[in-house]
């Protein structure tokens, strides 16, 4: 799920996006003799559908976005009629989000040597089949497996959106056009879990958690249409390399680190579970050691040597990882332990994301002016809106309730929303102008990785205080006491990020 902004340049593979204001003449000629401006007549004329490719590129990211906070509710639902435990639940997000991150970043040159409107079309229509193979799953094997293929059918995807909204938008317009994407990010954040508490508790045709999977079908088929026929031609740029060995390498360590993660537990923590998790961070080590070597490489290698940057993504591997494994670990409590149903463990998570809501948009404009302190005072909310989840789970003890749970959901909710929309603007702003694309599309990458690890992480110990005889109330409480643990982590490193949001963003 993304739920961050998108940054100045979202696509990985495209260029800066160019200044609507003219350069000045540097010619050290004084006589008119350069071509004069050319009239309104003679100007560019804007593609006439370019809104509604806008449209449907937002109705890509919707299925993206949807698909992941729909998925969080439900979880313990497929888990319990697919058949599996806690690995069950975490692989239904980690399937999905590690194809992703470990792609989305190559989908962008791809979209550059194929043609962005080809793989969108491509994107859109797979990404349709492997939700309808969720949806007929018979067992959880066959479940994790689409969803590996939804993946990376919407890293694929995703990426081609952003460029193709580049050539049909004139500079001028751009920034309204994406300036839709924070309202319909914050609408799917809210609705999100309520609309999957809804659709898996209405048991539609007796489909029951199905209809999560489904919903995609018509939704992708719209998408596709819609692209096959507003989306223009483009022209694919020959000569894109891509760093195949870059991608399995990074994919490599990604496996590593969070496979055993989640079935080490499972397995009783075999001694190879351990060395292979010991793996993942020398893997992506080994990642930035060969990219400083490629003529072609993913990341640009002077962003490794950037410490503002590097910094950066650490804080967003320690935040969205607390995030994403905090909510699934709240589903989890609030249809196990207290028996909710899907729908009202949705209510019950939806004060997280309405907090979010709330606080988003102030702080994405109070950011450009204070900057990194805005991240780190929503930080700093966080950790106490899970530190009174945590004091409340442990002091109402068997007598806990939804309406007992609110105060800490919402005001971690508006932390979250005071980190979400300024993070990446912080973190690129000491990137210059030629690296941003590259920079963004990473920082896009290791978000979706930071949901993995998030939910294998917070999942698996909330798992294992229950097997050591705690309480499930207990184990809520020392799951809230991590999280606040990767919060204190990103905030030390918070304080190497840039103090001053991009200009531009």
């Amino acid at each position: 799920m993304e739920l961050s902004m998108p940054p100045s340049e979202p696509n990985a593979a495209a260029q800066p996006i160019p200044s609507p204001t003219p350069s000045p003449d540097r010619s050290p000629d004084p006589s008119p003799k350069r071509s004069p401006d050319p009239s309104p007549a003679e100007a560019p004329t804007p593609h006439p559908y370019r809104w509604l490719v806008l449209a449907v590129v937002l109705l890509a990211e919707v299925m993206d976005l949807l698909d992941a906070t729909i998925t969080s509710v439900a979880a313990p639902a497929i888990a319990a009629d697919l058949g599996g435990g806690p690995d069950v639940t975490q692989w239904l997000q980690a399937a999905y989000t590690l194809p992703f991150a470990v792609l989305l970043v190559t989908a962008g040159r791809l979209g550059d040597r194929f043609g962005r409107r080809r793989l969108f079309l491509l994107g859109a229509a797979g990404f349709t089949l492997a939700s309808g193979l969720c949806a007929l799953a018979p067992g959880p094997g066959w479940l994790i497996a689409a969803r590996v293929l939804q993946g990376a059918l919407g890293a694929l995807l995703i990426p081609q959106g952003f460029g193709i909204l580049k050539e049909v938008f004139p500079a001028a317009e751009l920034p309204r056009a994406l300036g839709l994407f924070g309202p319909v990010m914050g609408l799917c954040a809210v609705g999100g879990p309520v609309v999957g508490g809804v659709l898996t508790q209405a048991d539609a045709f007796g489909a029951g958690w199905r209809l999560i999977f489904l919903v995609n079908v018509p939704l992708g088929l719209a998408a596709w249409a819609g692209a096959a026929r507003w989306i223009p031609r483009d022209t694919p740029t020959a000569g894109q390399r891509l760093d195949l060995p870059g991608m399995l390498l990074v994919g490599a360590a990604s496996a590593a680190l969070v496979y055993p993660l989640v079935q080490g537990r499972e397995l009783g923590w075999p001694v190879w579970s351990l060395v292979l998790a010991a793996a993942g961070p020398v893997g992506f080590w080994l990642f930035t050691r060969y990219q400083l070597r490629r003529p072609s490489p993913l990341v640009h290698p002077s962003l490794l040597r950037n410490r503002g940057y590097t910094s950066g993504i650490l804080v967003a591997v320690a935040f969205f990882a607390s995030f994403t494994g905090l909510m699934l670990v709240l589903s989890v409590f609030l249809q196990g332990p207290l028996g909710l149903s899907p729908q009202n463990a949705g209510l019950s998570i939806a004060p997280l994301a309405l907090g979010i809501a709330i606080t988003a948009g102030p702080a994405g404009a109070l950011a450009q002016r204070r900057g990194r302190t805005v991240i780190q005072a929503g930080i700093v909310l966080t950790s106490v809106g899970l530190a009174v989840l945590g004091g409340t789970a442990l002091w109402s003890g068997s007598s806990v309730d939804t309406w007992r749970l609110l105060p800490g959901t919402f005001v971690a909710g508006l932390g979250m929303g005071m980190v979400i929309p300024p993070l990446f603007d912080v973190i690129l702003a000491d990137v210059s102008t030629a690296e941003v694309g590259s920079a963004s599309g990473v920082l896009n990458a290791v978000q979706q990785l930071a949901n993995a690890i998030g939910v294998a992480l917070l999942v698996t110990a909330y798992s294992a205080f229950t097997d050591h005889g705690r309480s499930p109330t207990t184990a809520l409480a020392g799951t809230a006491a991590l999280t606040v643990t990767l919060l204190a982590g990103a905030l030390l490193l918070s304080f190497r990020l840039p103090e001053r949001a991009r200009p531009e963003a």
